[in-house]
């Protein structure tokens, strides 16, 4: 079984058809670890498109404030600008869903998805001492998470980690061989909004049976996607920042 496993597609459409284009024919089942709406112009069409084709998802905390279900005053005034006019756009029915969707961690056939930390769903993981933190609450050898749109990740054991770098800008992809020795902790990186320098839509595929994972960047038209944006009347600075994937 091979994975594609998606985060934060943040209502980019090009980015995700981008994805999924690239990654034909790569995987038998998608997953997803939160974070469908929010910031760009395609809400609707981004939780139609999860609700028809992604085997497991977890919540994001984007996803519970479009859906009312956290307080906006942990956002800043542009991301609760975007939540606001998410939440006006979206379908009855697509609110429901984001309503329903579960927390994380999720256990997916031995191993697990999450869009925070393990600790609290909304915490980040960014540095070495925040994913040693986390090894104590981890059920699982092998968990990816998302929310701080940064691709990489951790190897891990008792006595310390090393940490995983993105996909170099240079190339497409970067493989990693997992040991049964170390705990794994990765993020596949945002697709529709990646905040490490590289505008590339990012996200990985695993393959259990081999221990086996590849990050992946794809360029996709954000030129499209930023237009869409401005058009929306949702925050310029939304659409800057995917020019250069700050």
């Amino acid at each position: 079984m091979r994975y594609l496993i998606t985060s934060d597609l943040h209502a980019n459409w090009e980015a995700l058809e981008a994805v999924l284009e690239h990654a034909r024919g790569a995987y038998d089942q998608i997953l997803c670890c939160g974070d469908v709406v929010g910031y760009a112009a395609d809400p609707n069409r981004a939780v139609d498109w999860v609700r028809d084709n992604v085997r497991l998802i977890v919540r994001g905390n984007h996803d519970k404030a479009v859906a009312g279900m956290d307080d906006l005053e942990w956002f800043n005034p542009v991301a609760q600008q975007a939540t606001l006019w998410t939440r006006e756009a979206l379908t009855p029915a697509n609110l429901d869903y984001l309503r329903g969707l579960p927390r994380g961690p999720l256990e997916v056939d031995g191993f697990q998805i999450m869009h925070g930390s393990p600790l609290d769903e909304d915490d980040y993981i960014i540095s070495s001492g925040q994913a040693m933190m986390a090894l104590g609450f981890v059920d699982t050898a092998v968990s990816f998470f998302g929310h701080t749109h940064l691709q990489g990740g951790f190897f891990m054991r008792r006595n310390g980690s090393r940490q995983i770098d993105q996909v170099h800008p240079a190339a497409d992809r970067s493989e990693l061989v997992l040991s049964e020795n170390e705990a794994s902790l990765i993020n596949p990186g945002s697709v529709g909004q990646p905040r490490d320098g590289d505008p590339r839509a990012a996200y990985c595929i695993y393959s259990p049976e081999e221990r086996m994972v590849t990050l992946f960047r794809v360029p996709y038209d954000v030129r499209a996607a930023q237009r869409k944006i401005v058009e929306a009347g949702l925050p310029e600075v939304l659409a800057q920042r995917l020019g250069v994937g700050a």
